[in-house]
């Protein structure tokens, strides 16, 4: 078996191969008829079966295709669905759909997202939009891209001309600290958006037709595909003070634009809260 860690651009290959099947199937069964399967931290934070179905196919596509990686999912972690493979350089990073209440009721964002991880460091991924097809990929120092369209960010530098996009965590009490936020920040930019599915949101940031976004209580799979492709478009994707976008925060803005949103958001302790 070839144990070898291929170029970005071949790992890149592998993930819009196995993510257009994944949408595929996910756009299938919503149309079969959508069943929740679950719930996680609530019990308005769902999982369908679909979530399952489609992690389990993205997983196996992953283990014919590059046997002796590891992968991480959503529904499934390292485990059952992904046995770990602790000595492995690339790890896959799947969200099967991100934004599982949009699919449940049919809004079109929500998205399979899928990225190789080497060493340590996202260097290729994929977020396709499962009811409109649209698909972005970026590879790392190669470019963002959309239809075959080079990504370029907004260049807006003005906190009150930018459209920014959030969203929500599914606890009551870390709802409501987010809307404290959302309230404090409200009046200082142009508008507000909450599409529900952190990767979309990413992608859409990444083309300028949002300004930028901020999310707290993001996992890895909800981001390191569409971060990548924020990145490679031009976005600047960090956490609050200098450290690195996680849990706490992400914030993604064009340069001219992160700092101010960056300090009106430490002012409102976007970070802080449950």
């Amino acid at each position: 078996m070839d144990r070898s860690v291929p170029p970005p651009g071949e790992l890149l290959e592998i993930a819009v191969d196995v993510a257009r099947v994944a949408a595929a199937t996910a756009h299938r069964m919503w149309a079969e008829g959508v069943s929740v399967a679950d719930t996680k931290s609530t019990v308005t934070d769902v999982v369908t079966a679909a979530d399952r179905a489609v992690e389990r196919q993205v997983v196996d596509a992953l283990r014919r295709l590059r046997p002796h990686d590891a992968v991480l999912g959503e529904e499934y972690g390292a485990g059952e669905a992904a046995p770990a493979a602790p000595a492995a350089r690339v790890r896959w990073i799947v969200d099967p759909i991100d934004g599982t209440v949009n699919y449940l009721y049919g809004l079109p964002y929500c998205a399979v997202s899928l990225a190789a991880e080497v060493d340590g460091e996202v260097v290729a991924g994929v977020v396709r939009n499962v009811f409109t097809g649209d698909e972005w990929t970026a590879t790392v120092g190669g470019g963002a891209y959309r239809g075959g369209q080079r990504l370029r960010c907004s260049a807006e530098s003005d906190l009150g001309q930018a459209l920014v996009a959030t969203g929500f965590g599914y606890d009551p009490a870390r709802r409501a600290h987010q809307a404290r936020v959302l309230a404090g920040l409200i009046g200082h930019v142009r508008d507000v958006r909450r599409q529900g599915a952190a990767s979309v949101d990413l992608c859409l940031a990444a083309e300028g037709r949002l300004d930028a976004y901020y999310e707290k209580g993001l996992n890895l799979w909800d981001h390191a595909a569409g971060a990548l492709v924020g990145t490679e478009a031009g976005l600047l994707v960090a956490g609050l003070g200098g450290r690195p976008a996680g849990p706490d925060l992400m914030i993604a803005a064009p340069p001219a634009l992160f700092a101010s949103l960056h300090d009106r958001l430490a002012d409102l302790d976007a970070s802080g809260g449950p």
